[in-house]
């Protein structure tokens, strides 16, 4: 909340909400431009809509804090660097009510947080350009959540493989290979790019580019399928490689969200 707080010389920090347990309760803040431009193109940037995923939310708070300043002049900026505080503070995935907030963006959401930011964005659809989302596939995917999402719903648990390294998930409904390709050139300079298993997948779906998959992101209520944005992006990091460090992933992901932007502005901006 400090952290958040100190953007507010550059951003109105604004709360959209608020989520509570049987103990404690949370608010849900964003960021917004000031002096909000409606003629302007538009840019949205999530993280920590998996609480656990701590690149995701560092990555958004140091984007916003003081990354790209040649080019935050050029967009107007929305943001919400944590997404599910109640998560974050216990190192998990679910919410509260044991519900995955990123399988939560529908309609009628049956997860608080994700109905909140749906609101707060829902008067800005149609301007964005562009809506990153920030994530982390780690270790405790497969030794934990996984087994737990199984053990939830009744199912046999099937193991699979977490990939070494950085990659994307397009918009199987809209993909942009010219958005995703920026993105990942940039990033390899950061940290490596997760290569393809023996039957040429990540996570168990087909490497359409490199380090890049895709997903059917609004059937299956993901967060970067809210916005209406023309470029989308969900990203992914591997925070357990022992070929990278947790700076290098919040680097990462700062890098993403810069290498977006520049391809937003080089080729228009336009959320059509």
């Amino acid at each position: 909340m400090s952290a958040i707080a100190q953007l507010a010389a550059r951003f109105d920090v604004l709360q959209y909400g608020q989520v509570a347990d049987l103990a404690e309760s949370f608010a849900l803040m964003a960021m917004r431009s000031k002096d909000w431009n409606t003629e302007l193109p538009s840019a949205l940037v999530t993280g920590g809509v998996h609480g656990y995923e701590t690149s995701g939310v560092h990555g958004a708070l140091s984007f916003f804090r003081c990354a790209c300043a040649s080019l935050c002049w050029a967009r107007q900026l929305v943001g919400g660097a944590l997404c599910e505080p109640w998560a974050y503070e216990r190192v998990q995935r679910w919410n509260f009510d044991a519900v995955d907030p990123n399988r939560s963006f529908k309609s009628n959401s049956a997860a608080k947080e994700c109905a909140a930011l749906m609101q707060l964005i829902a008067p800005l659809r149609g301007q964005f350009g562009m809506h990153m989302d920030l994530h982390e596939t780690t270790d405790t995917d497969e030794s934990e959540f996984r087994p737990a999402l199984a053990a939830r719903d009744g199912k046999a648990f099937e193991p699979g493989m977490i990939p070494d390294g950085f990659y994307l998930v397009d918009d199987a409904a809209n993909s942009q290979p010219a958005f995703q390709a920026a993105i990942i050139e940039a990033v390899q300079r950061v940290t490596h790019i997760a290569p393809a298993d023996q039957q040429g997948r990540l996570i168990g779906s087909p490497i359409v580019s490199p380090g890049v998959i895709q997903y059917e992101l609004k059937g299956l209520g993901l967060c970067a399928s809210m916005s209406g944005a023309r470029y989308t992006t969900t990203t992914e990091v591997y925070p357990d490689s022992p070929r990278t460090t947790p700076e290098q992933c919040i680097r990462a992901q700062v890098t993403a969200v810069c290498a977006g932007l520049d391809f937003l502005i080089k080729n228009g901006g336009s959320p059509a």
